[in-house]
C-alpha cells in the first residue's frame, strides 16, 4: 500500500504543474524599436521570446562576463539598447530592454 500512495502523491505534484497558465500579458506580441531590432530582429513577437533572443545573442557574441556572470558586457549594439551603459546586470538589463517594446 505505501507503493501506491508515493505514486499518487507524485502524480498530484505533476498535475499542478502542468496546470499552470502563461500570463497573457506575457505573451501578447510586442514590437522592438528600431535600437533593439538591430540585435534580435523588428518583428512583434512575445516578451519571452525577446528575452531568449536576446540571451542567444549574448552567448553567441561571448559577452558574459567572465568573472562575473551576472554582469552583460556591452558590444555596440548593446550599448544603444542599454542606454549607452557598457556594462549592466542581467536584472538591469530586462528593465532597459522593456523601454525599448511597444
Amino acid at each position: 500500500m505505501a507503493k501506491s500512495k508515493k505514486s499518487s502523491k507524485k502524480s498530484k505534484g505533476k498535475a499542478k504543474k502542468s496546470g499552470r497558465k502563461a500570463n497573457p500579458a506575457f505573451m501578447k506580441p510586442m514590437t522592438p524599436s528600431s535600437t533593439l531590432a538591430a540585435v534580435i530582429g523588428g518583428s512583434p513577437m512575445p516578451r519571452t521570446e525577446v528575452t531568449k533572443k536576446l540571451w542567444a545573442y549574448i552567448k553567441r557574441n561571448g559577452l558574459q562576463d567572465k568573472a562575473n556572470r551576472r554582469m552583460i558586457n556591452g558590444d555596440d549594439k548593446l550599448r544603444a539598447v542599454f542606454g549607452g551603459r557598457s556594462q549592466v546586470s542581467m536584472f538591469d538589463m530586462t528593465k532597459l530592454v522593456s523601454n525599448h517594446l511597444r
